[in-house]
């Protein structure tokens, strides 16, 4: 079974001019962007590191045995850098315009950076879901709102950073950076989205009617590059347009989530056939129950729920789990000690969730669904499989 750490020792000799970006190439950015490269890659645009400069700055910075403490599966993210260094296609790759903001009070995590590429054009990385529990609300808060400031910033960096270039554009990101690059794609100006030749979404979750009903959405749509696993959970949730492509993983569930888990053949992912049977009974199942709720009941239980996992003064993923059990009774606390009101349109969201699954699943799959979602928070936290160093 090969990943995309294998694809670059396979096709890293093998420059753009001779085989052109391509699909994995997206992935391995989408991945990359997940590195801490505070201090390492400049903000502005006028400035760039090359990837060897990079993992020499990155790697003073930070020690291996820091990294790997993270519970986050991406922690991986920076060692891709020990494969690209050296390589034809990706050692003279340029790295610019890097920006890493997580703002409790204004509810944001966003992360970019610009790669610019051998083959004389531009690829717009974003970060998808770190391991900040903000940006994990961010993610639920698309769900009742329009316009996340996430993704407003997206958009505000596209217009502000690239309405001189002259160049080819593709736009991309893992997850949440998935839908953030479609987001921007759809909203930044005319003049930037003409330029944009491809967009690729990597399981990023989808977005409001409004979103899919808008102009811009529709214009940006033919150029859009949706790929996810066969059994895509994140992927899945709320509305989309696009054409998918199943990717096959060798995790299983949510942890299919994880890139460095896709499978890849020569200079191309390997396939599946159809989207598995779990990832249909979600995407109906969320469906449904959101179809159900009002947007005010769906912005009430997302603060609920991280009012609770917050409670024990928990501020990222690692934290919570590193609180064990400290972080779960505070947050039950948190729940029972909550108004009458609050409490039960909590367990009420909780039943309606409950209720859509039992409709949409068959008993066959009822049971492996609900360790699926069991699994959610602790499965994506683990380390990927075969994620080597």
């Amino acid at each position: 079974m090969a990943n995309i750490s294998d694809y670059i020792d396979w096709r890293g000799d093998v420059p753009f001019d001779v085989a052109p970006f391509n699909e994995v190439d997206n992935l391995i950015l989408s991945e990359l962007v997940y590195t801490d490269f505070g201090g390492v890659v400049p903000e502005d645009f006028d400035q760039f590191v090359t990837i060897a400069q990079a993992r020499k700055k990155f790697f003073k910075k930070h020690t291996e045995d820091e990294i790997m403490a993270s519970v986050m599966s991406v922690k991986v993210a920076p060692f891709l850098m020990n494969r690209m260094e050296g390589s034809a296609r990706f050692d003279d790759i340029k790295l610019c315009g890097y920006v890493n903001e997580i703002s409790n009070e204004d509810q944001v995590q966003f992360s970019v950076m610009t790669c610019i590429l051998p083959d004389d054009t531009v690829y717009v990385a974003f970060r998808g879901t770190d391991n900040s529990l903000i940006g994990w609300k961010e993610d639920f808060n698309m769900s009742f709102s329009y316009e996340t400031p996430g993704q407003k910033s997206a958009v505000l960096y596209l217009n502000h950073h690239f309405k001189n270039e002259k160049r080819p554009i593709r736009v991309g990101g893992h997850s949440k950076g998935g839908n953030f690059a479609v987001f921007a794609s759809a909203f930044c100006q005319k003049s930037i989205q003409n330029k944009i030749i491809s967009v690729y979404s990597n399981d990023g979750p989808g977005f409001r009617k409004e979103v899919l009903d808008a102009p811009g959405y529709q214009k940006i749509l033919p150029k859009v590059v949706s790929t996810l696993p066969e059994d895509s959970l994140v992927g899945v949730l709320l509305g989309n347009e696009y054409h998918h492509r199943f990717v096959k993983s060798v995790n299983s569930g949510l942890m299919q989530h994880d890139g460095f888990s896709w499978q890849v053949k020569k200079d191309s992912f390997e396939f599946a056939d159809n989207q598995g049977k779990n990832s249909v009974i979600m995407e109906d199942s969320l469906r449904l129950w959101l179809s159900d709720l009002e947007d005010e009941k769906r912005k009430k239980f997302v603060d609920l729920l991280f009012d609770a996992l917050m409670a024990s003064g928990a501020n990222t993923t690692d934290d919570f789990v590193n609180n064990g059990f400290k972080s779960i009774s505070e947050g039950f606390k948190l729940i029972k000690d909550a108004t009458d009101e609050d409490r039960k349109l909590f367990m009420e969201v909780f039943k309606k969730l409950a209720t859509s699954i039992r409709v949409s699943a068959t008993d066959r799959y009822k049971q492996q669904l609900t360790s699926n979602i069991k699994g959610f928070v602790s499965g994506f936290l683990e380390a990927p499989k075969g994620a080597e160093t």
